[in-house]
């Protein structure tokens, strides 16, 4: 009979843990990259433009066409000498090529366009990547903000359920009056309310990253093994440096630029005359046959267009795509001075959590102290409730306190990390 209470109970235990699936932030990084709806939209950006590719190469070669014609005349028609000029019917039918090319190389400049464009889908996709990936970092850090938050508060609660019983034991002895215990019990009270509250906040919390990750809402999550790291051994100029390197979001401007040259190379093309080749091969039967039916046939056509006037069409064309290559390079300097800013704000919010954290750990430390002491004192009447109320709330403040920049210190590290260009790099290397 034991035996088989031991394997219920570990049938159950095995139920349980299997109940929940817990992932690290490395597992939610995998699972992002996988399932993430934005991600696979820029995805898509990349297949399209590596299709304007194949669009921009297919200009390059020739068409190749069929064609077929069938006609029925109401009659046939006979020429002055009897000879037959017009059947009843006519059937028609061929193979040509078209080809037609600009002489201003317009559309090797189109292919030289399109290769530079998926380029630029790489690294925005790349960009996309790595912001999603610190969205959900953020997410996986408010989980465990949230979960430590209810633990705080259930802890909270626990303190101010034993000073409401010791309280009510000293009343029944005579020892404190009963404003003590009503204030132990409105304490308490609101101490259940903060439950709910935390309680909440975690299930939004997991929510949202469920949404950002693409989970189930059967989930459990683990702290990841952190190490601390050493970012102010970098001088801020060298990370802001490292940054106009690394950064995908800069080099696809970058190569916008460029984009944006070679449009204006297409437009000034359209000032050249365009060649157009035409090769034909035709074959016709007629019913019955004239005099002069000529059944196969080849030929080419070797024409030459220049258009003298459109409206100014051109001009301005042209004049739109300079326009657009003068706000290519603004926008890189204006995204160059946006990443100087974000870098300097990532290296000092880190600098300022790591100052933070070290202090809010003593505050920490004498708070719990300090609530120890004073809930003796109370039991021997040396205290007040007042001072253990005082006490206990200072010691949630500090514990809060703690943990948000316990948490915001990790999550300052891929702030960093992210501001540099290098979050994706790092996630991937592991």
């Amino acid at each position: 009979m034991k035996r088989i209470i031991l394997m219920l109970l570990a049938i159950i235990l095995s139920t349980h843990s299997a109940y929940a699936v817990e992932y690290s932030l490395e597992d939610l990084y995998r699972i992002a990259l996988e399932r993430s709806e934005q991600i696979k939209i820029s995805e898509e950006d990349l297949y399209i433009a590596e299709r304007g590719k194949d669009k921009a190469t297919a200009a390059l070669l020739p068409t190749v066409s069929a064609f077929s014609d069938y006609t029925k005349y109401n009659k046939k028609k006979l020429g002055s000498a009897g000879s037959l000029i017009q059947p009843e019917s006519s059937t028609s039918w061929g193979v040509r090529l078209d080809q037609s090319l600009s002489l201003g190389g317009r559309e090797l400049t189109a292919f030289k366009i399109s290769k530079e464009n998926i380029e630029k889908s790489k690294y925005d996709l790349y960009a996309v990547k790595e912001n999603y990936l610190f969205n959900v970092s953020s997410a996986y850090y408010d989980v465990l903000k949230a979960k430590k938050t209810l633990e705080i508060a259930r802890a909270n609660r626990e303190r101010l359920t034993k000073h409401r019983d010791a309280a009510a034991t000293r009343l029944k002895v005579g020892e404190v009056t009963k404003t003590d215990l009503l204030r132990a019990q409105a304490e308490l009270s609101g101490s259940q309310s903060e439950v709910v509250r935390a309680e909440n906040g975690l299930k939004l919390a997991r929510a949202v990253l469920a949404r950002l990750v693409g989970l189930s809402r059967d989930y459990d999550i683990k702290a990841s093994d952190f190490k601390k790291e050493t970012l102010e051994e970098f001088a801020l100029g060298s990370l802001v440096e490292k940054a106009i390197t690394e950064r995908a979001e800069l080099k696809s401007f970058i190569l916008q630029k460029s984009i944006a040259e070679e449009q204006v190379t297409f437009a000034k093309g359209a000032y050249w005359p365009t060649l157009s080749i035409q090769g034909v091969y035709a074959r016709v039967d007629e019913s019955p046959a004239t005099a002069f039916l000529v059944k196969d046939d080849i030929f080419g056509v070797l024409s030459l267009t220049f258009p003298f006037f459109e409206g100014g069409l051109r001009k301005a064309e042209v004049r739109e795509t300079e326009a657009k290559q003068r706000q290519a390079e603004l926008a890189i300097e204006d995204l160059k001075k946006s990443i100087a800013i974000e870098v300097e704000n990532a290296y000092l919010d880190f600098m300022t959590q790591k100052d933070v954290l070290k202090s809010l750990e003593d505050q920490l430390k004498f708070a719990r102290e300090n609530f120890t002491s004073i809930s003796k004192q109370y039991e021997f009447g040396l205290a007040h409730s007042i001072d253990v109320i005082d006490s206990n709330t200072l010691l949630v403040t500090a514990e809060r306190q703690f943990t948000d920049a316990h948490y915001n210190y990790q999550l300052s590290i891929l702030k960093v990390e992210k501001a540099t260009g290098t979050l994706l790099k790092t996630v991937i290397s592991k």
